[in-house]
């Protein structure tokens, strides 16, 4: 039924439906990852003055923190209004939230000016970043999937997930540029603002692609069967029930009661997924800022140039990778990328430790690449792990959630492991150790790539838990 209703975008709009998630994904990591560069190399000393510099790194990187918590909120806020009301009104709101968080940030008085107001308006700003992003992901991936058919998926997925190293490039880049520009003084002053107020603009670009684009037709085909169903539901039981108060309607479930009841398994395995993808990648590119400038007595400018580099590899082989798991699977791509990023860890803080700037780029682009092998497919992975009216739920929590275990406290640890045994080897084995988290938890989760995202059943309970022959049609509202 959904499958009549809900007709393939021609080839000419599915770029355009690729773009405005893009962009916007772009944007929104933008704003995030650029809070992260800044936590790494200013906010330590313009909101935290007075420390040690390593213990001011800590006090900035739990400001960051911050922002990770707020993503399971959004998660669930935004998972659940856009099961309901659809995934293109709900990331226009996440858009305008980041940007105006963004934003505000490059206003921001410091500490000298404040006093301790500075670091918690810092923090409050942060939580809004958080919300905004915990929502982003699902809604954009999902606009993509549920727009595209099932023999690409994967590779038109991927390009929303590009928005990461493209918002890395992005953040990367103009703060590389302003350091190169500008003087210490000059930069830290009022520099280092001038990437957080570029945001504003970059959200009306971005608004006005994302507004241009259509709800997902999927989408739209289960919100028609679901009412028509809950009609049909509400006459019959109200003849049954004529002597109750009010229609006698059943209640559709509430997304998150369904995931919750009938996708736990789901939501674990994506956890577990993104263990070494998301510790990896703060570790590759938030926490080495710290560690080659500290450490291995690299130049901040060095360092982010080698990020910039790695970044840009790694947002051309992200379609390729995603492309690849059309062909072979999923899950053996992203075995791969995990079992990859877990043995290049040692070397790649061997390769930083030499200083040289042609060995932090090779250390930084290859552990890019491999975490490229998890982050491609994980967009289509798991958008295919649930049924449409609890997709954008289901695929929030999973990746939110692990964001607090593993995103989050990543730079902290990292930095905290560096202070405590000034070395990199504890850091390589608190990494190593999220590689077999991840390969545990994909290795016993099955494969997803042939699913039918335009059956409104799509998803592990499907196949778990056939529909019996004769029914009421009630159960099936619960697997919607």
């Amino acid at each position: 039924m959904a499958s009549a209703a809900a007709a393939p975008p021609t080839p000419a709009k599915l770029p355009r439906i690729v773009a405005a998630s893009l962009i916007g994904t772009t944007i929104e990591w933008y704003d995030f990852f650029l809070y992260g560069s800044a936590a790494a190399l200013v906010f330590n000393k313009l909101f935290f003055p007075g420390s040690d510099p390593l213990v001011g790194t800590l006090l900035s990187f739990l400001t960051y923190a911050v922002g990770f918590a707020a993503r399971p909120i959004g998660a669930l806020v935004f998972g659940h209004y856009g099961d309901r009301l659809g995934r293109k009104k709900l990331l226009v709101v996440s858009l305008l939230m980041m940007g105006v968080a963004t934003f505000a940030i490059g206003l921001l008085p410091t500490h000298a000016t404040v006093g301790s107001a500075a670091p918690v308006l810092l923090t409050l700003l942060r939580l809004v970043q958080g919300f905004a992003l915990g929502g982003e992901w699902g809604g954009a991936v999902l606009l993509v999937s549920e727009h595209g058919d099932k023999r690409h998926r994967g590779f038109w997925a991927s390009w929303p997930q590009t928005g990461a190293p493209a918002g890395q490039l992005l953040a990367t880049g103009v703060l590389s540029l302003l350091t190169w520009l500008l003087s210490d003084s000059a930069f830290g002053s009022w520099g280092w603002r001038v990437p957080f107020l570029l945001s504003g603009v970059l959200v009306m670009i971005g608004l006005w692609i994302r507004l241009s684009v259509d709800e997902s037709p999927v989408f739209k085909a289960a919100l028609a069967q679901a009412e028509a169903r809950r009609a049909a539901e509400a006459a019959a039981q109200s003849e049954r029930q004529a002597s109750r108060t009010g229609t006698g309607a059943v209640a559709e479930r509430l997304p998150l009661v369904g995931v919750v009841r009938e996708h736990w398994r789901d939501v674990l395995v994506a956890m577990g997924a993104r263990m070494a993808e998301n510790i990896g990648y703060y570790v590759i590119t938030a926490f080495i800022l710290v560690y080659a400038t500290t450490s291995a007595g690299v130049s901040k400018q060095t360092a982010l140039n080698s990020v910039l580099i790695g970044s840009a590899v790694h947002f051309a082989v992200i379609p390729a990778w995603g492309a690849l798991s059309d062909r072979i699977g999923r899950k053996p791509v992203y075995l791969f990328g995990a079992a990859g990023v877990g043995a290049w860890i040692v070397p790649f803080f061997a390769l930083t430790d030499t200083g040289s700037f042609g060995a932090l780029v090779l250390a930084v682009t290859v552990a890019l690449v491999l975490h490229g092998a998890m982050y491609a497919p994980q967009a289509a992975f798991f958008a295919e792990m649930f049924g449409t009216r609890m997709r954008y739920s289901g695929a929030s929590m999973g990746a939110q959630f692990a964001s607090v275990a593993a995103g989050a406290p990543a730079p902290l640890i990292a930095t905290a492991l560096l202070d405590a045994y000034g070395s990199s080897t504890p850091v390589s084995v608190y990494v190593i150790a999220a590689a077999v988290l991840t390969l545990i938890a994909v290795g016993v989760a099955k494969e997803t790539r042939h699913r039918d995202l335009e059956d409104v059943t799509a998803g592990a309970d499907h196949e778990r838990t056939p529909a019996p022959a004769a029914d009421t049609g009630a159960p099936r509202t619960r697997s919607v």
